[in-house]
């Protein structure tokens, strides 16, 4: 490639990633200019104590900030949609926010309020999507859980005998039904291992998740095998015509769930079709580290959960876990680097595609690593969500739910208060 050709890329490049997200503006993390100093109040290194765990002093500047978005919030919400009982921008999020707060502080007041917004979202199931993000099956299952929390045990089963329901739509042979996270199989998926998590291994029965996961791989081999492709990437996915790579839409996200291992996927199948399926994807990464939208894009813009390296991350982690081979560690790693670059985001402070969905990398990287490095990076994503509102991002379209908004951002900083227990919402697990 020309001199004058690689310029003109580079130059592009930095125009669109400025146009798409601010300069970062800290210092990153440098280990010889830690300096051991304690006391409760010391701030000499910034978020992090002589002990590199969060300060006591960032902890109380995050609790004030989280006080006061909560407040401001609730008064949004007056205004939101009645009818929209999604986690993803309605209701339902904002209860799995107040389960979130209720796991960090054990404050009964927001068990309770986690308990009111559910209620809200099940007198308004409309049974059109199944997933855990945008359809009937996030409530059933956050429902669940706050029931068996509150010790409503009738009403907790209740809700899984509903949830169970909706797999027949799942597993039909005849179902149109794609396979993402967002409106697809694996966000069905992800609500019966969220259910399993949060009360006991045997809630949702081992035969229903196997079920499901076959679907899910069986799926993925038909679209590999139609395309060609069964030798170079073996499960093959695509939403609305686009074989998407993200977390959100695409393979990652997909990859992912079924390498959980509670998704009871076998050996063979994650040796055999899994693996070299990821390892196809981490060949369509671009220079930079950052990775397509889908793989028939060509552009490096988006850096985000729902595009882009901040969710493609996760699978890379969990791929390193699975496998224990060091180029999974070493792509994480690297697309670390490119969110500390890139991830301050000018859409907002959300987590689909937001500075806060961007930080959830960083203690994804710290709980696997124990890298100082990560954790700092995380308080410095907060710290950038404790100016909320402040550096002129744009307004999303539903400003207090959790995936676009407000409560996504307190979600985030919440994780402050424990981030060895940090779990990335309606994903990680």
């Amino acid at each position: 490639m020309g001199d004058n050709v690689s310029k003109r890329l580079k130059f592009a490049t930095e125009t669109d990633m400025e146009e798409r997200a601010f300069v970062n503006p800290y210092p990153d993390w440098d280990e010889g200019a830690f300096i051991p100093i304690s006391g409760p109040e010391s701030d000499c290194n910034g978020p992090l104590d002589a002990g590199g765990k969060v300060s006591a002093a960032f902890q109380n500047k995050v609790q004030n900030k989280i006080k006061d978005l909560l407040q401001q919030m609730e008064e949004g919400l007056k205004t939101a949609d009645p009818h929209d009982f999604s986690i993803y921008t309605g209701w339902t999020g904002i209860a799995l926010l107040y389960l979130q707060l209720h796991r960090v502080s054990a404050e009964a007041s927001h068990i309770q309020r986690a308990l009111d917004y559910v209620k809200r979202s099940l007198r308004n199931l409309n049974g059109r999507k199944v997933t855990f993000l945008c359809g009937d099956a996030g409530p059933l299952a956050v429902a669940t859980v706050v029931y068996h929390r509150l010790g409503s045990t009738d009403d907790s089963k209740e809700c899984i005998t509903k949830l169970l329901q909706l797999k027949r739509a799942v597993l039909s042979p005849d179902s149109e039904m794609p396979d993402e996270v967002l409106y697809g199989r694996a966000g069905y998926l992800f609500a019966l291992l969220y259910v399993n998590k949060e009360i006991g291994p045997d809630t949702i029965d081992g035969g229903t998740v196997t079920k499901v996961a076959t679907a899910i791989v069986e799926s993925g081999k038909n679209l590999s095998a139609e395309q060609k492709k069964s030798e170079r990437c073996p499960l093959l996915y695509e939403w609305h015509k686009k074989q998407y790579v993200g977390a959100a839409h695409g393979l990652a996200g997909i990859y992912y769930m079924l390498m959980q291992p509670e998704s009871r996927a076998t050996p063979d199948v994650l040796s055999e079709l899994v693996q070299p399926s990821i390892d196809y994807v981490r060949h369509k990464k671009f220079r930079s580290g950052n990775y397509p939208s889908s793989l028939s894009n060509e552009s490096d813009r988006l850096v985000q959960w729902c595009h882009g390296a901040p969710g493609v991350v996760h699978a890379h982690v969990m791929a390193y876990k699975v496998f224990k081979e060091e180029k999974y560690l070493k792509e994480a790693v690297e697309c670390g680097e490119v969110i500390w670059q890139r991830g301050l985001l000018r859409k907002g402070y959300g987590i689909c595609h937001g500075t806060a969905g961007n930080g959830y990398a960083f203690l994804s990287l710290y709980k696997l690593t124990q890298e100082k490095k990560y954790l700092y990076r995380a308080c410095k994503f907060a710290e950038w969500c404790l100016d909320y509102g402040t550096h002129g991002c744009r307004i999303p379209d539903r400003p207090y739910s959790l995936f676009e908004g407000m409560a996504g951002a307190i979600h985030y900083l919440s994780e402050m208060a424990m981030p060895e227990g940090s779990c990335f919402p309606a994903f990680e697990l």
